[in-house]
């Protein structure tokens, strides 16, 4: 069961929809410890200041932001805790616009929206309204005393949120160009390429992190006391792309059948957990 965050009410219009935010993401990267490779303790991180030759507490540390090599401006807690914005439990929804309007570069993080209490019926009306309609909201929400940009995302029958970056966050690229325009017929073949290998649905649970498990199955055998000897693997050979029609009518023929359609349902929970288990091992 996802963890609640946060309790929330989404507003929109005269409207006001008590809602809870629950964590949507548990991430399964596989952490391990630094031990000292003579005697397998683990190591301590320390705080020393190189000036004073010595480690420092907690109680002895202050903020600064460098403004110049090796100058800095001093930021207290007090003063980050005054410029903090006001708590709020509004999510104000500012605007409708179609899912396609917005690039996912935007998103940085998602939590689900889940109705608190009598305000289930709301939230099943606003949810199927906005999946009907095609819609997802843009609202500004103060969370931890950042205001944010969010996007509310209806998905059969949920009401998934978004976290943002604003647009200055996002890094510019230009993508390099020689003038060079594919012609009609390598067009027409990529698109039967693209074709040939297409789905009408997207199952998350068909990919799955290959590493993670292997990495997994590794230390499984290392506990048991097993050597394992891992032989090295090498890269696939890279070929110059000299004749693109040539490669694109070759692809075609060498592509797999296209994919049954799936139905839309959400993936599966997992299953329980193997003796060693399958996500955070050990900390940083």
């Amino acid at each position: 069961m996802p963890r609640k965050l946060e309790t929330a009410h989404i507003s929109f219009g005269l409207v006001t929809l008590p809602v809870g935010v629950y964590s949507a993401i548990d991430e399964q990267d596989i952490h391990f410890n630094q031990l000292h490779a003579p005697c397998g303790s683990r190591i301590k991180q320390q705080r020393i200041c190189p000036a004073c030759n010595r480690e420092i507490n907690y109680d002895e540390l202050v903020k600064g932001y460098e403004i110049a090599k090796g100058e800095y401006v001093r930021i207290s807690q007090e003063d980050l805790d005054q410029l903090r914005a006001t708590e709020s439990e509004a999510m104000t929804i500012v605007e409708f616009v179609p899912l396609t309007a917005v690039d996912p570069i935007y998103y940085e993080s998602t939590y689900y929206l889940g109705p608190e209490g009598r305000g289930e019926k709301a939230y099943h009306l606003l949810a199927q309204a906005m999946e009907e309609m095609k819609r997802v909201a843009l609202a500004q929400y103060v969370w931890r005393g950042k205001e944010s940009v969010f996007l509310i995302r209806p998905t059969q029958g949920k009401l998934l949120l978004h976290r943002m970056y604003y647009h200055d966050e996002i890094r510019e690229f230009d993508v390099p160009s020689k003038g060079e325009q594919a012609s009609a017929a390598e067009l027409k073949l990529a698109a039967q390429l693209i074709d040939s290998i297409s789905s009408d649905t997207f199952a998350a649970e068909d990919y799955q992190d290959k590493y993670r498990e292997r990495v997994l199955e590794l230390i499984e055998e290392k506990a048991k006391g097993k050597t394992v000897k891992l032989l090295p693997k090498s890269r696939p050979p890279v070929t110059e792309v000299v004749d693109l029609m040539q490669r694109l009518k070759d692809s075609l023929t060498h592509t797999p059948q296209k994919r049954p359609v799936r139905s839309k349902a959400l993936p599966a929970a997992r299953s329980g957990s193997p003796a060693i288990k399958r996500g955070h091992i050990g900390r940083r």
